[in-house]
């Protein structure tokens, strides 16, 4: 989904659903601080695409950033609706869109300790199967990675754009699955999850998703209307959850096929 970031210093903030952070250090990420809002330097291919990413410190992980570059994001653009390796976000239809490069990027930094080998993964919004993908080959065989679209064609789309990339075997074997859903629900059939990823801002946070977060987790949701933030939340291993805001956003927002179609041409 649209997704861009708008500032660089993390922030604590409360939403009427979780309780507040007390004594919390943000997390410290050479992100955005280069950046007014996102970047439109052009790159000749993935690999540079990647490349550009971690010489701006937006990603630094090696094992995040070497993810992103087996997926192709080319294979995710729709043909004639952007230059798939400008780090800005492009349309992929039906009013949505995949998120720019360094919002991807970001979120893989801030969920790498939840996708290790093994563990599973739910990305709601899934949109064009792309980050769902990259957690596929983050959590490997013996992980499970789930998206969650609620835009059935895109949904179907997403199979198609996966089939065509190095996540392939990993749908075949059962290790990736995108399915059709109200994302808001979660996908409870596998929860619970180390690592819960949102796709688009939700008014407040799905008491669903919480549930579905496996203590020891994180989640990432952009949450908010006109003013959003990305919002980290992590479930201890007690089951107590705390939430803080990493940065300022602007993503299309989490709601129901009906609403989201309602304008599409």
């Amino acid at each position: 989904m649209l997704a861009f970031a708008c500032r660089s210093i993390p922030h604590q903030h409360s939403f009427s659903l979780l309780p507040p952070v007390s004594n919390f250090k943000p997390l410290q990420l050479n992100i955005y601080r280069k950046m007014d809002c996102f970047w439109r330097k052009r790159l000749p291919d993935n690999k540079g695409l990647v490349s550009h990413l971690r010489e701006n410190g937006t990603i630094p992980t090696s094992r995040m950033a070497d993810a992103m570059e087996q997926i192709d994001r080319g294979l995710f653009v729709p043909p004639g609706e952007g230059d798939p390796y400008m780090d800005s976000p492009v349309p992929i239809g039906y009013n949505a869109t995949i998120s720019a490069p360094h919002m991807h990027a970001a979120c893989l930094e801030l969920l790498k300790n939840h996708l290790q080998p093994g563990m599973r993964a739910l990305d709601i919004g899934s949109g064009s199967g792309y980050l769902t993908a990259i957690f596929a080959l983050l959590v490997g065989e013996t992980g499970r990675a789930v998206g969650v679209e609620h835009i059935p064609e895109l949904t179907e789309k997403s199979i198609e754009n996966v089939k065509k990339s190095q996540a392939a075997h990993l749908l075949a074997s059962g290790s990736l699955s995108l399915h059709t859903g109200d994302g808001r629900q979660g996908f409870s059939d596998l929860a619970p999850y180390d690592t819960i990823h949102v796709g688009a801002a939700a008014a407040s946070i799905p008491p669903a998703l919480i549930e579905q977060l496996k203590p020891g987790g994180r989640m990432v949701i952009p949450v908010g209307d006109i003013f959003q933030d990305l919002v980290v939340i992590d479930k201890d291993l007690q089951g107590e959850v705390k939430q803080w805001d990493f940065t300022e956003v602007r993503y299309v927002p989490l709601t129901d096929r009906q609403i989201q179609l309602g304008s599409s041409k």
